[in-house]
Parts: structure tokens; C-alpha cells; sequence
């Protein structure tokens, strides 16, 4: 019996042997055929362009294609759910806005979990806001803006790109954090809501920076803050809002992503090859074009992220005691 048994313990271990070692050599031979990364937006907006660059990096690094497959729809979360119900292979990434957290934050019901679904791989870039308002607000900084709005609570109204849009939330934070209040207009995006601002219908809002100083460079608004931790090189004379409230700092972020059960391993080479892009002089000179700065971070870095973001985002939408719906 005792023999009986031992064979079969020494089948069942041969067994696992065969079942991990062509995994084992699948990784060490990792990428040997095309990647696809996901971006769950439409070709052409900044976000596109940001995603083809990792792509074209990536590609060489690689020594194989990496394509970027758009998949739009729903907030991004159309293309994270195709990646989280992907082969967890390597072959399928996610090139991620900020919008997947938002959208977890702000309570939508979606066909996967962000933690429990993708690996993250790294966080790659962030592209960082204006703080703008129309030349008629009586306010020149940010001090002076903030205290123009405690004189004048609900007086002044602010342009977002929609309900629970990453400029209406970082108005709200900025509000919240100061102890004012606004009205608040959403817009069907980013465009209605700053020509509203330009024609003075609202006073303020926030907007990528490269938008914004097209509008500054007319006249037609004012550029208060940008923010990020520091001054961008596209605008150094534009002071950080974080010199006025230490710390503060919102942007559109991007990240890259894969399905959960994807080996380590993997999941390793991939951070690696992307933090080569990170620390790259050309590619952070062609983000810079797009106002975008790269970050960086491990694996386990990114995950800590998201979910401080989540926590931060998801008290902002607590205390603001709204419901969001898009119009």
C-alpha cells in the first residue's frame, strides 16, 4: 500500500513537473509572437497618440509588433473588460486612463473589477490641468481666486466635460479642499464647455494644458494654476497650484495593465520594458509635446496607486452628495 502510494504521489508531482515547465519555458521565450494593447478610446485624441508611442517604443524594445487595437465605448471600460476576460498570456495589454478608477469611484456597474480582473504593470504618464477662468473674474491667483469665491459662494459657475468627468471631479476636489462652493454645468465634453467659458456664460474650469494656452496666448482667459506638483516646461511662468495648496495635484493619468492570472514574470519583463520608455530622453521630449510628463512605478507601485486614487476620488464623490448622470 504504502509503495501503491507513493506512486501515485510521484505521478501526481511528474505531472504538475509537465504542466509547469512549458509555461516556465513559455515565459523565458516571452513575447515571441504580436502584442495588442488595448486603448478603450477612439484613434487620433491625445490619449491614441500617447498609446502609439509606448506601441512604437515597445515594438523596438521587443524585437516584435506591438499594435494598438481601439476599442471605445463606455467610459474606457469596454476595452479594460476585453483585456480582463483576455488569455492571461502577455499578448493582450491595457493601455488605461484614469477613467477606470473614476468610474469604480463614482459606483457604475461594470463587467469586471479592476483588482481582481487586471495586473497592474505600470503607471506611465500623466497629463496634468489648467486652472482657467474668463477675464472679466476679478482674480489674478489662485489666493485671490479663492477668496473672490468665499465672498461669492454659488455666484460663479465652472464648465466640466460631463458628470463625473476628470475636470468636473478636479473642481470639485479644488473646491472641497478650499471650503467654497460653485454651480456647476456639464457639458456633452471639453469643447462646448470652454467655448461657454470664453463667451463668459461660466467663469471657470480646468483644461489640458495645451488647449489652455491657446486660449491664454489670445486673451481670451486667464491661466491661474497648472496642476501639477511643479511648473510644466510649456508654461513656466504659470505657477503650480500645488504652491499654494502643498500637495495638491490632479491630471489625466495613463497606465498599462494585464489580465490578472498573467505569470509574474511576465508581468516584470513587461515593467522593465516600460520603464526604459519612462526613462527615455526622446520619448519624454514627444509626451512633452502632448503636455504629458512620464512617471513610472512597479508593479506593486501601481496598484498602491490605484488604490489611493479610488479612496480619493471616492471621498470627493461622497461629500459632494451628488449623483452623477451624464446628460
Amino acid at each position: 500500500m504504502h509503495n501503491v502510494t507513493r506512486r501515485i504521489r510521484g505521478a501526481v508531482a511528474a505531472a504538475l513537473l509537465s504542466l509547469t515547465l512549458p509555461a516556465v519555458a513559455q515565459d523565458e521565450n516571452y513575447p515571441s509572437s504580436p502584442i495588442r494593447m488595448v486603448w478603450g478610446n477612439p484613434a487620433g485624441a491625445r490619449g491614441d497618440l500617447i498609446a502609439r508611442l509606448l506601441a512604437q517604443k515597445l515594438s523596438a524594445q521587443l524585437n516584435t509588433s506591438v499594435v494598438v487595437d481601439n476599442k471605445p465605448g463606455a467610459s474606457s471600460n469596454v476595452g479594460a473588460e476585453f483585456v480582463a476576460k483576455s488569455r492571461p498570456d502577455g499578448y493582450t495589454l491595457l493601455f488605461n486612463p484614469s477613467s477606470v478608477i473614476l468610474s469604480r469611484a463614482l459606483g457604475e456597474k461594470l463587467g469586471y473589477d479592476i483588482f481582481r480582473d487586471l495586473a497592474p504593470i505600470a503607471l506611465f504618464a500623466s497629463g496634468p490641468q489648467l486652472l482657467i477662468v474668463h477675464p472679466s473674474v476679478a482674480a489674478s491667483s489662485v489666493s485671490q481666486f479663492t477668496t473672490y469665491l468665499k465672498a461669492n459662494p454659488d455666484k460663479l459657475a465652472y464648465g466640466s466635460a460631463g458628470n463625473g468627468s476628470p475636470s468636473h471631479l478636479s473642481i470639485l476636489l479644488f473646491l472641497q479642499s478650499n471650503g467654497v462652493s460653485a454651480l456647476h454645468v456639464p457639458y456633452k465634453g471639453s469643447p462646448p464647455a470652454m467655448l461657454d467659458l470664453v463667451a463668459g456664460r461660466v467663469q471657470f474650469g480646468v483644461v489640458d494644458v495645451g488647449f489652455a494656452l491657446t486660449l491664454m496666448k489670445d486673451g481670451r482667459v486667464k491661466g491661474l494654476a497648472i496642476t501639477s506638483l511643479k511648473r510644466s516646461p510649456r508654461a513656466p511662468d504659470v505657477p503650480a497650484l500645488a504652491e499654494t495648496m502643498p500637495g495638491f495635484e490632479v491630471g489625466n493619468w495613463f497606465g498599462v495593465m494585464a489580465q490578472a492570472r498573467t505569470p509574474r514574470a511576465i508581468v516584470q519583463r513587461l515593467n522593465g520594458e516600460v520603464m526604459k520608455v519612462v526613462q527615455d530622453a526622446d520619448a519624454a521630449a514627444r509626451l512633452l509635446e502632448h503636455d504629458v510628463l512620464p512617471l513610472g512605478s512597479t508593479p506593486d507601485g501601481y496598484e498602491t496607486y490605484l488604490k489611493n486614487e479610488l479612496e480619493r476620488w471616492s471621498k470627493v464623490i461622497r461629500n459632494s452628495g451628488l449623483k452623477f448622470e451624464n446628460p
